[in-house]
């Protein structure tokens, strides 16, 4: 499903900016009339996906597809999770929670981790959104394309041809930086070396990308990088695909891979594909609780049947690890790039 936005109004204050979107009409509705936050009988982990925290508004990009939440919404945002008794967590400390049930924290007041994820590198994570972090005491992992990752400031230059025009160029973290971060608690993983579309790529080159993105950051940081993020729309409709690419991911050794399906994870969740929450500048609070709480989920079962129809009557793109002769398995990642 994709979800369109209107223009905003420069003439209205910015809490009226927010635009008409069909995702969250129907997902406020359902929130509102059955998924008021009731807990289930079973532990859930929602993990957001954030990518750049920076005032960029992002015109002519519709509103689900945006990557950018400004500092003031991510502080706002922050806050929400706060006041609604959650405790912001690093992917790891989340999937400990989810097996266990148990929470290392130093806070002993009872807390539903919401695990929060930063993808690409962007230097924004360390000048706007690790202080508001920080002061709330709250932690986060940070997937890391490496060959943007220098000495000295680096752009972003993804290799994918879907990259976003509004990211394609924004500066980096700098090792120092990342080494600051995770020296106070912030949590590093693997994005691949160059952001390439993985599954338009042989897999020689995909085992290159895994292999060298996580021995820079292993080589880096001094200790070993657990966790991967997949750039891109994960291909979940490929079978061949996601048994291969988890092989390799097991065989690099990496524990637990998040996607940019969207939906919540659950302990019978496979956890080198584990779906997120995706976030931007366009959710104000309300639509943040109402992710949380599972009313969001059923976008990605519309999306993946979505993406199934589109295979089926339109056959794979051209690819050289993915490509198949037909689909056969309706649930498939959506199109949001991560």
């Amino acid at each position: 499903m994709t979800c369109k936005g209107e223009a905003p109004n420069p003439d209205q204050p910015d809490s009226y900016r927010l635009p008409l979107r069909w995702d969250r009409t129907i997902t406020l509705a359902l929130y509102r009339l059955c998924l008021s936050g009731r807990p289930g009988p079973d532990r859930v982990l929602p993990i957001l996906m954030y990518h750049s925290v920076s005032p960029d508004a992002e015109p002519g990009v519709a509103a689900y597809y945006r990557l950018c939440t400004s500092p003031t919404r991510f502080e706002a945002h922050m806050e929400a999770l706060k006041a609604r008794g959650y405790v912001g967590v690093t992917l790891s400390e989340g999937l400990q929670w989810l097996n266990t049930g148990t929470l290392a924290w130093p806070d002993a007041r009872p807390a539903q981790p919401v695990a929060i994820t930063f993808d690409d590198g962007f230097q924004d994570l360390y000048t706007a959104a690790w202080p508001v972090l920080q002061r709330l005491g709250f932690r986060a992992t940070a997937y890391l394309p490496t060959a943007f990752i220098g000495e000295t400031r680096r752009t972003f230059q993804p290799r994918g041809a879907s990259g976003g025009v509004g990211v394609v160029g924004r500066p980096c973290l700098t090792w120092s930086e990342v080494k600051e971060l995770a020296a106070a608690g912030i949590e590093m993983g693997g994005h691949t070396v160059t952001h390439p579309e993985l599954p338009r790529l042989s897999w020689p080159e995909i085992e290159q990308e895994i292999r060298q993105c996580k021995d820079t950051l292993d080589q880096q940081l001094g200790t070993p990088v657990r966790s991967f993020a997949h750039p891109y729309a994960f291909p979940q409709e490929r079978p061949d695909y996601v048994a291969r690419i988890t092989e390799l991911l097991q065989a690099a050794g990496f524990d637990s891979a998040v996607t940019t399906r969207v939906g919540r994870v659950r302990r019978t969740t496979h956890r080198l594909v584990l779906c997120r929450l995706p976030v931007n500048d366009a959710d104000d609070p309300t639509l943040l609780t109402a992710k949380l709480t599972g009313a969001y989920d059923w976008v990605g079962t519309v999306q993946r049947f979505v993406r199934f129809l589109k295979l089926r009557f339109r056959g794979p793109a051209p690819a050289t690890a993915a490509a198949a002769p037909k689909a056969t398995n309706p649930f498939v990642a959506p199109p949001n790039r991560g």
